[in-house]
Parts: C-alpha cells; structure tokens; sequence
C-alpha cells in the first residue's frame, strides 16, 4: 500500500472556495468499500512500520478484515498504528474490480478466483488513478487546448479498465501512463501560466525531504513528483502549483494556502500536518487528524 507514483519519478517516499468543476463528484472514482471485497486489505502487502501495526504479505488478508469485507478498526485506524491504511486510495478500483471485472464474484465464495483477482486489482487502480487526474485536467478551463485529447484519452482507459481480467494482467501500465502524462503536464502547464503569467518556479522531481519551506513563494511551481517527505510548508503560498504524485508525508502544511492547488489528492492531504489555518481546494476534505 502505498501513495501515488509520478510518471516523471518513481518517488519513495477552512477550505477555500475553488473555481473548477468538484471532479471528486464522481463515483465511480471514489472508493467504495461497501461493493468492494477488502481487495486493498488482502491483494497487497505491507511492513511492520510506522505506518503499519504489523507484517503482511500480499494476497493474505489483513487480521483487522471482517467477514463482510469491512475493517473492523476503521474508526480508529491511526490509534491502533494503521496510518498508512488512512493515506491509501483506490480511485474506485476496489469495486470496479469486484462488481465489473469479477461481476460480485467474491474471491471467497471462489477461492480459484483469488489469485487472478489479487494481480488485476493494481492494474486497475493505476488506470483508475489515471481517470481521476484527466477528470481534473478535464475540469481546467485553461487547458481547452488539450481537451479533446484528454477526452479520448478518458475514454481509452475507460475502456482499458473495462476489459477482462486476462485483458488487464496482459496490459502495458506504463505505457499508457506515460502517454497520459503527456497530456496531464501539458493540462498543468496551461494552467499555471494561466494563473502565474511569467516565470515560475519548478522543482519536478526535486528532493525536498525535510526542506525549510516555510512561507515559501511556490504559486504556480511545478512539484510534480517531489519528496517533501516532513518538509516544513507552514504559510507557505502552494496556491496553483501542480502537486501530481509529489510526497507530502508528513510534511507541515500548517497555515499553507493550497488554493486551486493542481492533482491533488485526499491521500495527499491525509499524510501531511495541517491545521484550521491550511486552505484547501473545496472539492477536498480537512482531515479529522489536523489540529485545530
């Protein structure tokens, strides 16, 4: 289990109002446990860690799943040493594998099914992943340029994470998010020269882990893939800048103003610090773990 991985960088790593469409309406593009089998709890592993209570290999299911397929410390996930369950997101995979892919076949009820399953499950939640940024870029109204790309490149991956389960295990992942990726740096780019007109900052893929960023000038800055693992952002001015699979475990986003704040995430914001001050674009939740 883990965060976003840019295509740029294999990283290892109260709101304010925003003008764009709330792409985060969409359903199909949020997790929904209640017609999902636990496919994150069981398909993949995790370490004992600060993230994790304990050990488990991929394909076991975690000790905390119920039989119905819930966990039964999800109230309480970040108290009983899960946090990385809390920074984790399928994008919707989990029930579009269960109830399209598997059409509500259980990999209980059909333990040959089980295995199958377990490796189609991130496939499809990358082209899942995918779905959600073009649905973002899609919402931009500076990157009318790019649109009809981005539409029919929706609709490929629509497509793809349709198919059959052989269909997806066979399938290039890569090679269709580095197509994509084309599309969604262009979308930003558009974007930001929209909002910051001139020079701006750019620190794809940087290595800012633990950085002292506080108050730093990044309207517009291009963080793409960036670890800013526990970087201090408190007051910083984040507004525009295109986050797209950068880092932000643990990072101190106390007082940051993330306004229009491009790709991202609410694993995002669930790994980072922020408090009532950090402003957030509205289609994104203030996590119940920020201080007041």
């Amino acid at each position: 289990m883990g965060t976003y991985v840019c295509p740029d960088r294999p990283c290892r790593r109260t709101a304010a109002v925003s003008p764009r469409t709330p792409h985060t309406a969409r359903p199909d593009l949020q997790a929904d446990c209640a017609n999902c089998f636990g496919l994150c709890c069981v398909a993949l592993p995790f370490a004992r860690s600060a993230d994790f209570a304990a050990d488990k290999p991929a394909g076991t299911p975690c000790g905390n799943l119920r039989d119905d397929f819930r966990c039964g410390i999800h109230e309480r996930l970040r108290d009983s040493g899960y946090t990385g369950c809390t920074v984790f997101d399928c994008f919707g995979a989990g029930q579009k594998v269960s109830q399209v892919t598997f059409e509500g076949r259980s990999w209980h009820a059909e333990p040959d099914s089980a295995r199958t399953m377990f490796a189609v499950f991130p496939v499809v939640r990358q082209l899942h992943e995918l779905l959600r940024y073009v649905a973002e870029a899609l919402d931009l109204a500076a990157a009318r340029p790019v649109h009809a790309e981005l539409r029919r490149a929706h609709d490929d991956v629509d497509a793809l994470s349709r198919g059959d389960a052989d269909s997806l295990l066979e399938l290039d992942v890569a090679g269709v998010r580095a197509e994509v990726n084309v599309l969604l740096l262009r979308a930003g780019e558009l974007a930001r020269a929209a909002a910051v007109p001139g020079r701006r900052k750019d620190h794809r893929g940087a290595d800012l882990m633990g950085a002292r960023l506080r108050g730093a000038k990044l309207r517009g800055a291009s963080l793409r893939g960036a670890c800013l693992i526990a970087a201090d952002l408190s007051g910083a001015d984040l507004r525009d800048a295109d986050l797209i699979g950068a880092d932000l475990r643990d990072a101190n986003l106390r007082g940051a103003d993330l306004t229009g704040a491009l790709f991202l995430t609410q694993a995002q914001l669930n790994a980072a610090r922020g408090d009532a001050a950090t402003r957030i674009p509205a289609t994104l939740r203030r996590p119940g773990h920020w201080s007041a």
